[in-house]
């Protein structure tokens, strides 16, 4: 698809761990140019917008849910699709980025249900961070996300990045490339072209009740 006919895809771009050197950061930032140069429009964010305390269903109660968690909903009901970089720790996700997951999926209605993702990772290691990836599908899928198959991770990332935030290996930045642009079109399809209805039953087959079930319809695209 050329570029300059595609209809707007909005993305929320953020690298999942805090650190202001972090790899996954620089992979969130390239990202968001390469969503931009693809003729989507990227709001870069990094992972200390979106911190927030360890859940505790008691300060829920009290408090209510952190501003925090507030902004990271704004930010993606803003979006039509989201983008994370995120580091794996112990073969898994961040803590915080499932803490403020977590957090997230409290307010009604629950902004991930439907939304487009692509996972990304960087990492020193010879996998590139992509267990943590696999481990990051199940919270997102589960609160009804439609992660993208494709994920990409980068391996030997402090060797793959150069000093302006580029891939170093021309075949991998053609791949990076044209998943994001994939990817893009996927979303620009749900977004913009026949409707997609699409209901999230958080946990399929149970006997209803009332107070613990949690049922949303969602409607994409224009009909």
């Amino acid at each position: 698809m050329e570029h300059d006919t595609r209809q707007q895809v909005r993305a929320l771009v953020f690298g999942a761990s805090l650190g202001s050197t972090s790899l996954n950061g620089r992979l969130a930032a390239l990202a968001a140019r390469v969503v931009e140069e693809k003729g989507g429009v990227a709001t870069l964010a990094s992972m200390a917008d979106f911190e927030c305390r360890s859940y505790d269903g008691d300060v829920e109660r009290e408090d209510g849910i952190p501003d925090a968690a507030a902004r990271l909903r704004d930010a993606l009901l803003a979006c039509d699709a989201f983008v994370i970089a995120s580091p794996e720790y112990n073969a898994s996700m961040p803590g915080v980025l499932k803490n403020a997951i977590d957090w997230v999926s409290r307010f009604r209605p629950q902004p991930f249900n439907g939304r487009q993702g692509l996972l990304l990772s960087a990492s020193p290691s010879m996998v590139g961070g992509n267990r943590g990836l696999w481990a990051l599908r199940v919270p997102l899928e589960h609160l009804g996300a439609r992660v993208y198959p494709d994920m990409f991770s980068l391996a030997q990332a402090h060797h793959g990045l150069d000093a302006d935030g580029n891939l170093t290996d021309a075949t991998l930045r053609r791949r990076f490339e044209g998943t994001i642009d994939c990817f893009l079109e996927l979303v620009e399809a749900a977004q913009h072209y026949p409707a997609l209805r699409k209901q999230w039953v958080e946990f399929l087959g149970e006997r209803p009740d009332a107070a613990i079930d949690r049922v949303e319809t969602t409607t994409t695209g224009a009909a």
